[in-house]
């Protein structure tokens, strides 16, 4: 690939870490921010994902010869485990290092961030209104060849792509959030993409240390959010109704089935922002007395308490 710029609209959680990844393997990548303020609020997130991705990759050199090792090692950074020693691994966390501090670039004017990309990744709030806003005001400043992508995680690229300029050039690319060790890439086109930026974005992805997961059609929720959703409510709506209270819900759930984590320790990851949001577009969340309507309350009540997650340092559980 000649041209290596890739632009990342939007700094939340999420596409502080696709940018970050982009970073470390190689590209040049510009966050695009509205404002002074939102700089104030990105900063310190790829200050604090940059570190945690560097002592992941640290941590793996103690995983070395263990036989859960090759499960475990953060799957978006190395790309051959069966090789790795300490001293290989020491040496992608100085590149790492370098690459972070040389290749991530921050831009307030939309034109100049955009100039010369390969790919722009739109990974701004679940807001409609929002994402066509900002498609309207880039349309005419991408370059001809530029391939844009959304990373939204409910809303179908055909929804936008009318308002992109370029539909065909147009498809979702979704992450999981700690992108450098869940390292899924759901790659989903709508019905004008053309098969040839379907195909670039897929090798795009396997370049950025993914593994491309493509779609054959469109799917609210991709093949991800499909699966995880509803087990999600259903631990919510336990909790909603009174049946039990989140520790033991997780503990259930870890005991029986051997996961790692529960429901709503996986809420947390998520963040209650984003978990209140999906709620919300339920229809039956606004009518009194439904389980949804509930689940709502209750998580704007933590919310209000700036109980939001692990980012926040307290959501379900304290950080």
């Amino acid at each position: 690939m000649n041209n290596k710029k890739v632009v990342i609209a939007g700094g939340g959680v999420l596409g502080t870490q696709i940018g970050l990844i982009c970073a470390y393997h190689g590209f040049d990548t510009t966050f695009w921010l509205r404002s002074e303020s939102s700089i104030g609020r990105t900063t310190p997130k790829i200050e604090r994902y940059s570190a945690l991705m560097l002592e992941d990759l640290l941590k793996a050199k103690a995983l070395i010869g263990n036989p859960m090792g090759a499960f475990m090692y953060p799957k978006g950074m190395i790309s051959d485990w069966q090789s790795m020693t300490a001293e290989k691994i020491d040496e992608l966390a100085e590149e790492g290092a370098r690459r972070f501090k040389e290749n991530i670039h921050i831009e307030l004017d939309m034109a100049a961030a955009v100039k010369d990309a390969y790919i722009v990744i739109e990974s701004m709030s679940e807001d409609p209104q929002a994402k066509i806003g900002v498609y309207t005001a880039m349309k005419d400043l991408l370059d001809e060849d530029t391939i844009l992508c959304t990373n939204s995680s409910t809303l179908l690229p055909s929804m936008f792509a009318e308002y992109t300029g370029r539909p065909e050039k147009y498809c979702s690319l979704h992450f999981a959030n700690t992108i450098w060790k869940n390292n899924t890439a759901e790659i989903m086109g709508h019905p004008g993409t053309s098969p040839e930026i379907f195909n670039a974005v897929v090798a795009f992805a396997a370049d950025i240390g993914m593994v491309p997961l493509q779609l054959h059609k469109e799917q609210p929720g991709y093949i991800l959010n499909s699966m995880l959703v509803p087990f999600l409510s259903a631990a919510q709506a336990l909790w909603a109704n009174g049946v039990s209270d989140p520790e033991t819900i997780d503990l259930t759930w870890r005991l029986a089935t051997g996961a790692p984590a529960g429901p709503f320790q996986i809420l947390d990851i998520v963040g209650l922002e984003t978990a209140y949001n999906i709620n919300q577009m339920k229809p039956a969340a606004q009518q009194e007395g439904t389980v949804e309507n509930k689940i709502g309350k209750l998580l704007k009540e933590k919310i209000d308490r700036g109980e939001k997650g692990v980012n926040f340092g307290k959501g379900f559980y304290e950080y």
